[in-house]
């Protein structure tokens, strides 16, 4: 008996049967589609080349890179993909933005800023890191300040990049109080974006019991949350909206 008789990855295979990312008869950006959602870092720059020698720039970014990433955010949403296939496959729309932003010789515009962090005495970013590819995926800039990050520090980051949106993930309740601490240390200076809290350890009702806070439930709300505060909604009514 073979060995891949054995060991058969049934998680790939419901990849595939899954996928349903199209781009008409245009093979040139289908290949760049395919690279994004397979994840394939080695190849996408080739292709994204190919693409460039028949697409204007702005196309192949708007037919393939963005409607990749709408396919990889769909597996998300279905429990298809997880963090290891989002990330790659964020990795590697990037790559293939860079060749883009180097033909139009600039950089994309970004939608806004949006600063993100895992709290203070916290280690476990796996929930930021599923943001950051998220909102890098649908065009945020994305200001990651990193782990266990000092409320001072925070602050300091919102004061210097002026954000749509902050962010915030903790696993453990001992942690998550960090929380409330930046948010009314923004309030007293000044600023009223909106401030999405999520993670294991955090709920409704304590994020609800302090201004600017937002619940994050799942990672993929991070995109419209970000598309609201950008279009100006404010934190009262992204409140009502989300968490009601």
């Amino acid at each position: 008996m073979a060995i891949a008789d054995v060991f058969v990855r049934y998680d790939l295979k419901k990849e595939a049967a899954e996928k349903k990312v199209a781009a008409g008869k245009d093979a040139l950006l289908q290949k760049v589609m395919d690279a994004v959602v397979d994840g394939d870092e080695d190849n996408i720059v080739a292709y994204v080349n190919e693409a460039l020698a028949a697409h204007d720039p702005l196309v192949v970014i708007r037919e393939g890179l963005v409607k990749a990433m709408d396919e990889v955010s769909r597996l998300w949403d279905e429990g298809v993909y997880y963090l290891p296939q989002t990330i790659i496959s964020s990795d590697t729309m990037l790559a293939g933005l860079d060749e883009c932003e180097k033909k139009m010789g600039h950089s994309m515009e970004k939608k806004g800023v949006v600063i993100t962090h895992t709290a203070e005495g916290d280690i476990h970013d796996l929930g930021q890191q599923i943001v950051n590819a998220l909102l890098r995926a649908n065009g945020f800039q994305v200001v990651d300040l990193g782990k266990d990050v000092p409320v001072d520090d925070v602050v300091s980051a919102v004061k210097q990049y002026k954000p749509a949106m902050l962010t915030g993930t903790a696993l453990m309740t001992t942690t998550m109080t960090a929380f409330n601490k930046i948010a009314n240390r923004l309030k007293r200076d000044g600023f009223d974006m909106p401030f999405v809290c999520g993670g294991g350890a955090v709920s409704l009702e304590y994020v609800t019991s302090f201004d600017l806070g937002i619940w994050g439930k799942e990672a993929q709300q991070a995109p419209p949350m970000a598309n609201d505060a950008v279009a100006g909604v404010s934190w009262t009514k992204m409140r009502e909206k989300y968490n009601s």
